[in-house]
């Protein structure tokens, strides 16, 4: 039998077939995945193949095979630096959630997921939450980030789940579409989902006011249909994301706006960095690259992981 996985708890996975029947199904053996190490073989998204089997009068799938992907987005495992986790596969479009504060997302953060989402082949589009609730000067720094980002080629966003600003246009890119909600835990992801799609009814907390992070609801990935066409996949929230098993001279590609100017570097190998004649550093001083996408690339480059939870995108 074949199904696609709509949720993994570790050592199980819920497998739905195209009949709509759903079984509990675990792996057979070990799966490797090609140059992957990583801690979860099995990410909600696959199609998988699965025999049925009954103990106790229980009917339960054994999955035995796993069809090629065609993207999935990955990030460094918390604890294991050499280890990935594979967050979901077979996405067609992604919505980043950005909250100013409350808790803050930051460019760092956000340029990170935007080079593994990129890498992947994954379009991104960043949701602004919370819009209701900032003040003027807040709302300014909304409006010069997704400047920064619109000018590169993102879709940005303005949205608010409780007043239902720009919901409708959110709902209308997904239709018939899988979509991944991502962010950090406190954005506001199962809120915007519970309002798009009502009947799901997600687990939403408060934000803890001792460190303006969110509490975690969501502990696994799950995919949920609509009913309005397409499937939805609502993620835990992430503290940090490490860029996975990537090579300095190809950070540069994932950046739009870097890999536009590359071609008119004095060498083809410019890491732009130190390098005389380069047409990044050339367009970061005439203000045509943005300071804070620059410093994320040079982090990235330089393997600085330890400091991407904790950078502001202002200039210093």
């Amino acid at each position: 039998m074949t199904g696609l996985v709509y949720k993994s708890t570790g050592s199980w996975y819920t497998v739905k077939t195209e009949l709509g029947e759903t079984y509990e199904c675990r792996i057979k053996g070990k799966f490797r995945l090609k140059g992957i190490k990583s801690t979860n073989p099995i990410a909600v998204g696959d199609y998988v193949d699965f025999e049925l089997e009954t103990d106790n009068n229980q009917v339960s799938g054994v999955i035995h095979n796993i069809h090629d992907r065609t993207n999935y987005i990955v990030r460094k495992s918390v604890n294991l630096s050499k280890q990935t986790h594979i967050i979901a596969s077979n996405i067609d479009q992604v919505f980043l959630m950005i909250t100013i504060n409350n808790p803050p997302t930051l460019t760092s953060f956000i340029d990170r997921f935007l080079v593994t989402s990129n890498a992947y082949s994954i379009k991104t589009i960043l949701l602004f939450n919370k819009i209701d609730s900032y003040d003027e000067e807040t709302l300014n720094e909304v409006k010069y980030l997704a400047h920064i980002y619109r000018t590169i080629g993102y879709e940005c966003i303005g949205v608010s789940a409780k007043t239902g600003k720009n919901v409708d246009k959110v709902k209308a890119l997904m239709h018939n579409k899988v979509s991944m909600f991502s962010g950090h835990s406190g954005v506001g992801k199962s809120t915007l989902v519970n309002t798009i799609e009502e009947d799901l009814n997600l687990k939403t907390k408060a934000i803890s006011t001792l460190h303006s992070q969110g509490q975690h609801t969501t502990t696994f990935a799950e995919m949920f249909d609509l009913s309005f066409g397409g499937k939805i996949i609502d993620t835990p929230g992430i503290k940090g994301f490490g860029v996975v098993d990537m090579d300095k001279e190809e950070v540069g590609d994932y950046f739009p706006e870097i890999f536009k100017l590359k071609q008119d570097c004095k060498f083809n190998n410019c890491l732009h960095i130190q390098e005389p004649n380069c047409a990044v550093k050339n367009a970061l001083d005439a203000d045509e690259i943005a300071f804070s996408r620059y410093r994320s690339y040079l982090q990235i480059v330089e393997g600085e992981d330890e400091h991407y939870r904790t950078d502001s995108w202002e200039k210093e």
